[in-house]
């Protein structure tokens, strides 16, 4: 008896948009089925995808869709220990990108099958592990540069206004509301709690 079938898409952030994946995916799934996470690739703590796993998930002779290997990872050591998974629990993968993943063949031919896509998906998954490379060099370049510029990364530096000392020494003797403090010095109380706790700190 044939299994199920699902499918998985993920993008990196909660900006990216699944639309292009799910409409690939519902080609094959249907689209209760497709199961999606909107989290980095760069591990495999993921919700949808712990699902899938899970108890409640893919069971033997089941059929999990995806659009591309870097889908279920950029990183090639978890790649291979997932193929394993999928291979151990015996529920095939379908990449809509490697179409040698969506041949059937007849039974006990699957070997043929098998070395064919351990072949391509070793070359899918060390391209995608060296893109994740690059992207992390071209980062760590990027800070590089910008600190070499001057450029302050990160949380604007707090400015600390001019009368603050004044102000901080009226509230500490209880002779103002932080209220009035805040809107004395013109700023936010976030602000006022930061510089407080800076002069605090010295």
């Amino acid at each position: 008896m044939e299994g199920r079938v699902f499918g998985y898409a993920r993008v990196s952030s909660k900006e990216q948009h699944l639309d292009r994946q799910i409409e690939q995916l519902k080609k094959y799934v249907p689209i209760e089925n497709i199961l999606m996470d909107k989290v980095s690739g760069k591990d495999l703590n993921r919700p949808a995808y712990s699902a899938l796993k899970g108890a409640l998930g893919l069971r033997s002779r089941d059929t999990l869709i995806i659009t591309s290997l870097d889908r279920l990872s950029r990183n090639k050591d978890d790649i291979k220990k997932e193929l394993q998974w999928f291979g151990d629990n015996n529920v095939r993968l379908k990449i809509l990108d490697l179409p040698t993943s969506l041949v059937e063949v007849p039974d006990g031919q699957e070997w043929l099958l098998e070395l064919i896509n351990n072949l391509m998906i070793e070359i899918l998954s060390s391209i995608a592990e060296q893109e994740r490379l690059t992207i992390r060099r071209r980062q760590r370049e990027g800070i590089e540069a910008a600190k070499a510029k001057g450029k302050h990364l990160g949380r604007p530096k707090l400015q600390v206004p001019d009368k603050f000392q004044d102000v901080y020494m009226r509230w500490k003797r209880n002779e103002i509301t932080a209220k009035y403090a805040i809107s004395e010095l013109g700023i936010s109380s976030s602000s006022f709690y930061r510089l407080v706790k800076q002069q605090e700190s010295r």
